[in-house]
């Protein structure tokens, strides 16, 4: 299964760290041809020649997810760089903190422009090429927050992810007839940046609340990724896997 997507090009928006840095790199190891995308060119830059490195192929590419001319430019000049595009990682996301009480239009607007806007025109603008391609494959990093738990700071996030799905339902509908199968990733809490600096007490915190006894890994989210993006995976269409170390199954501290 995992030799399938040899030779594919698969592009991942916020590939330049956390979860979409963790896909790249799997996808990397697996032989695929990877565009990392970021608003950063230097940061997407970084993280391609870490791959080059360890003997994979990787290109930066610079977008915004907001951007609809950002995000075709970025597509086209995929597809000229490695002669199309099989697969699309929509991962790119923000988690800014906000008390509902406290949330402003500005801080919902932003979470739901690159959350929900920003995978709608970055599947718009690789579907030309996906459609051309031998089998089309579009995987969302949405989250367990939203689709079913919720986190008290995060109304705008958690709305975000829930839109994702009813986007995916719809999306592997309208595509099946292209062979292009849609499918969303829900990542509990695993390692990132951005979790590292809510500080050692809250990761302790999340840690307790996990069955198998620790966070995720970047790359457990990419394995996940790399099978619904395998040609193996092409009977899946808008379908969730929840990769969360058992996070979500207690029903109370003690079912743990």
């Amino acid at each position: 299964m995992t030799h399938s997507v040899n030779g594919k090009t698969v592009i991942v928006t916020g590939g330049s760290k956390g979860i979409g840095k963790g896909i790249a790199r799997v996808f990397a190891r697996h032989g695929a041809n990877v565009a990392i995308v970021a608003r950063n060119l230097d940061a997407a830059e970084a993280s391609a020649a870490e791959i080059r490195a360890g003997g994979g192929k990787a290109k930066a590419f610079a977008g915004d997810v907001k951007d609809r001319k950002q995000m075709e430019e970025m597509a086209r000049n995929v597809a000229d760089e490695f002669g199309g595009i099989d697969i699309l990682c929509a991962n790119a996301g923000i988690f800014p903190a906000a008390a509902l009480e406290e949330m402003t239009e500005e801080k919902w607007d932003e979470v739901l422009d690159t959350n929900v806007k920003g995978t709608f025109l970055a599947v718009q603008a690789c579907l030309p090429y996906l459609k051309q391609a031998e089998y089309g494959r579009i995987v969302i990093t949405s989250s367990i927050t939203g689709p079913i738990t919720g986190m008290p700071g995060w109304t705008h996030y958690a709305a975000s992810k829930a839109a994702q799905l009813g986007f995916m339902r719809t999306a592997a509908l309208e595509l099946a007839k292209h062979n292009i199968t849609v499918n969303a990733v829900l990542p509990g809490n695993v390692l990132t940046e951005g979790l590292e600096g809510m500080g050692e007490e809250y990761l302790r915190a999340m840690t307790a609340a996990i069955p198998v006894g620790k966070l995720g890994d970047v790359e457990d989210i990419g394995y996940a990724a790399l099978f619904l993006a395998s040609k193996e995976a092409g009977y899946i269409t808008g379908q969730t896997l929840v990769v969360d170390g058992g996070q979500t199954l207690p029903e109370d501290l003690q079912a743990k």
